[in-house]
């Protein structure tokens, strides 16, 4: 299958996008990593749907293994929504703002998956 580069759409109110001029870390590796932790968690919350506790061994694997891949995916998505704000900034200064919103909900969600995984590891 051919490669497809991304290209810029215009429209009446400019480009509707910016080519990415690097590929992140994890980039090749995003979709296989996110789907372990999506099964990692899965598994997890059918577990304690079941029955099981925080302190399960089943659980707390799950915890363990998913975790940290969700905190890394997530951070590697960081990394182009940084890059994809500061691209837009010139181009369209309100597109690249509304970016750098979506950077802050991302490090929240850093910190609220970290802070779950620990508490429940502590459980």
């Amino acid at each position: 299958m051919p490669a497809l580069d991304r290209q810029a759409v215009t429209s009446g109110d400019g480009p509707r996008t910016v080519p990415e001029t690097a590929p992140t870390p994890l980039q090749r590796h995003y979709v296989n990593l996110s789907v372990i932790a999506l099964v990692a968690g899965v598994v997890a919350i059918s577990a304690l749907e079941t029955g099981s506790t925080l302190a399960s061994p089943l659980v707390k694997l799950c915890i363990l293994g998913g975790a940290p891949i969700l905190v890394l995916t997530t951070a590697d998505t960081s990394l182009r929504i940084w890059r994809s704000a500061w691209a837009w900034m010139p181009v369209n200064r309100s597109r690249g703002l509304f970016r750098l919103s979506w950077l802050v909900a991302a490090g929240i969600g850093i910190l609220v998956f970290a802070g779950a995984a620990v508490a429940a590891l502590v459980a």
